[in-house]
């Protein structure tokens, strides 16, 4: 059963409601943080990420933050920034940032429902997988840069080459 059966006779569920029942659903271990947030752990291939959605019914947007540890060396920021400049400009929704305060890697997206649009829970989903498939795709490029002492080409060629052949 898809995860969006289980809402197709209702419209009125808080995005929140929707996204504990899908974490619950992958059981992946989540905290009712309170009414308009939700923060949950999904283990990756790289990293377990720190994944928290908000509702601000103010604006009306859905905010999804997808963190994970990073500590780079000091010297190494400028191409780390270089790196998250070239990895933004191949994503198509959501961006990268790096929080030099909190050593954290964010993986930022807002879905828009104004005018009292609702969210599916297909459309949670999907953004929670993006999220985490982001993650774990560009992870290797802002390794190599910061600790491989790679290019800012040759890491984001490593990280976005697509696998040939059969093992």
């Amino acid at each position: 059963m898809a995860v969006s059966e289980r809402y197709l006779e209702t419209d009125d569920l808080h995005p929140i409601d929707i996204v504990e029942h899908i974490a619950e659903h992958h059981a992946w271990d989540f905290d009712r943080i309170h009414d308009d947030q939700i923060a949950m752990a999904v283990e990756g291939q790289w990293r377990t990420y720190s994944i928290t959605l908000a509702w601000s019914a103010y604006d009306e947007t859905l905010r999804l933050i997808c963190t994970f540890e990073m500590e780079p060396p000091e010297d190494k920021l400028p191409n780390l920034y270089e790196a998250l400049n070239a990895v933004n400009d191949n994503c198509w929704a959501g961006a990268f940032s790096y929080w030099n305060a909190q050593k954290l890697m964010v993986y930022r997206y807002g879905l828009i429902l104004a005018g009292g649009q609702v969210a599916s829970p297909d459309q949670i989903d999907t953004a929670i997988t993006a999220a985490v498939m982001s993650a774990e795709r560009y992870y290797p490029a802002f390794q190599l840069v910061t600790w491989g002492d790679q290019s800012v080409d040759s890491a984001l060629q490593t990280a976005i080459a697509e696998a040939y052949g059969r093992a």
